[in-house]
């Protein structure tokens, strides 16, 4: 036999192994409504795009009775999502129930030195069991460089988890530290410790769905960023995130050519009617940001977490900007402890890879109460405020209704670091709300006053001091407000705000790092 043709017998021999592994993976996962490692992948990427390293990989552990697959239950390499580079590693659950070991651990440090030597995002496709037991501190070991690896890229190159299977233990770390987490409906759950064993240490009978499903992650404890209804879904939301994204802090976003109307249009004109006639009146912040960005698209990050505050990637005139906004058809759009971690994140998030942060406030202020104190909100809601003054890219502030007290402050104001701070002429910006403000300016008045007049002296004082501090123009005139527009105008000025904003240069005392109260 020629060299020739032992090549091609060899090859064909792999080739065949390769599809009958492949096809009794595929029978288990779909089995299970899941997809196996090397089907996301395909869905993830550009046809044709995927370069497989490291395939031959396996295990050195020679037990008896422990099988050594090539692979080591991991796929890794690179390819690209709409022509731009990125580097991925899918967990193959079925494969050694896709449990980290020497090899595989590895191929995945491997894959993650390779992203930052070249600068592009690292995507993360998780179905573990967590660390490999027949390897032992192995497999922890590499837990740990994985996560040193995360560390190190954070801020650098953007990385994303999906979260496609059961992950406990050390394989829920590495998601953790990364800038996004996705999950799938039904069939993803992440926790440290699985409900058996809580149920026989702690003696809690709990479901892995109540334990660390999708819901719970995604609306209670905030590790999810969204959660797809299936698999494709979750794989189609960030290939839609990553077009938002820059390959690496160096680089900068990619630019959409966008013809949309340098005018004010019938659906600015609806702006002006957006702000309801009663101060307790709610409305939906989501119809502003609409309105403002480029075909009135964006992705919201964290939907159903934290719903008192909206963070949101979309675009203005084709560049990404990052969307920050009080919601005040949920809690009056009052800052929590949730929502302010949740901005924080996301506002240094895009401060790392230089996407414009455009602010909308209507904050009644921080929310009040003993479980709020109890739980820190001292010390985690100034996350927020840390995070915006820390950061350098061009900021906006839109103020549409209430900026009152701490959470005007705290809420892209001038005085923490905004570039452009605009206000509708239904802006309040002041201490606090007129109706809380008059008893205790007026306190020995209204006392003073017959019971019978009480009430007309207190709505007399409330309106003069809503006409005297609940505008804008009081602020404008110190100069903390730059512009009072009309509600329609928005989107035109902030178009033209974020245009000569571009080339803005912002530099810091030099330092090791902050110490952001964590």
């Amino acid at each position: 036999m020629s060299t020739a043709d032992r090549i091609a017998d060899l090859a064909a021999r792999h080739e065949e192994a390769v599809v009958l592994a492949e096809k009794k993976a595929a029978d288990r996962q779909h089995v299970k409504g899941k997809l196996t490692a090397r089907e996301r992948i395909d869905l993830l990427l550009d046809p044709g795009s995927f370069v497989e390293l490291d395939e031959f990989v396996r295990h050195r552990t020679v037990e008896a009775g422990i099988p050594r697959p090539y692979g080591d239950g991991v796929v890794t390499g690179h390819g690209t999502v709409d022509g731009r580079q990125v580097c991925v590693f899918s967990h193959d659950f079925t494969t050694l129930g896709g449990s980290m070991g020497e090899a595989f651990g590895s191929k995945v440090v491997k894959i993650y030195d390779f992203a930052m030597s070249i600068g592009c995002p690292v995507i993360g496709i998780n179905d573990s069991g967590g660390a490999r037991i027949q390897e032992g501190v192995m497999s922890i070991a590499y837990y740990t460089e994985l996560g040193v690896r995360n560390v190190h890229s954070s801020g650098v190159i953007p990385q994303i988890s999906l979260i496609m299977g059961p992950c406990a233990g050390g394989s829920v770390y590495s998601p953790a530290i990364t800038d996004f987490t996705v999950m799938v409906q039904d069939t993803s759950y992440m926790f440290v410790t699985g409900p058996e064993v809580v149920s026989a240490v702690m003696g809690e009978r709990v479901t892995a769905e109540q334990l660390g499903g999708p819901a719970v992650h995604a609306e209670v404890t905030g590790n999810a960023h969204y959660v797809g209804e299936d698999e494709r879904d979750a794989i189609s939301w960030v290939q839609t995130l990553l077009g938002y994204l820059p390959s690496n802090n160096l680089d900068t976003p990619p630019v959409y050519h966008h013809t949309g109307d340098p005018g004010v249009t019938e659906e600015d004109l609806a702006l002006d009617a957006v702000i309801p006639d009663g101060e307790q009146q709610v409305y939906d912040m989501a119809d502003v940001i609409t309105a403002v960005l480029d075909d009135g698209d964006y992705l919201e990050i964290h939907p159903d977490f934290a719903r008192n505050i909206i963070c949101a990637l979309g675009r203005v005139e084709g560049h990404s900007v990052a969307v920050v906004a009080n919601q005040p058809n949920h809690l009056a759009g009052v800052l929590d402890i949730d929502a302010s971690e949740k901005a924080a994140r996301f506002i240094r998030f895009c401060d790392a890879f230089s996407i414009p942060v455009l602010t909308f406030m209507d904050v009644p202020g921080y929310l009040p109460g003993v479980q709020q104190e109890h739980q820190g909100i001292i010390r985690r809601g100034i996350k927020l405020f840390y995070a915006y003054a820390e950061s350098t890219v061009p900021k906006i502030t839109v103020i549409t209704r209430k900026a009152y007290g701490g959470g005007y402050a705290v809420m892209g104001s001038r005085q923490i670091g905004a570039d452009r701070v605009m206000a509708w002429p239904t802006a309040e910006i002041a201490v606090m709300g007129a109706r809380s403000a008059v008893p205790f300016l007026h306190r020995r008045e209204l006392a003073a006053a017959p019971p019978e007049d009480r009430a007309e002296l207190k709505d007399r004082l409330t309106e003069d001091y809503r006409r005297r501090f609940g505008n804008p123009y009081e602020a404008a005139a110190h100069g903390y407000v730059d512009m009072v527009i009309q509600p329609s105008r928005t989107r035109v000025e902030v178009a033209k705000a974020l245009a000569s904003l571009r080339n803005k240069r912002h530099t810091r005392p030099e330092r090791k790092h902050g110490n952001i109260p964590l």
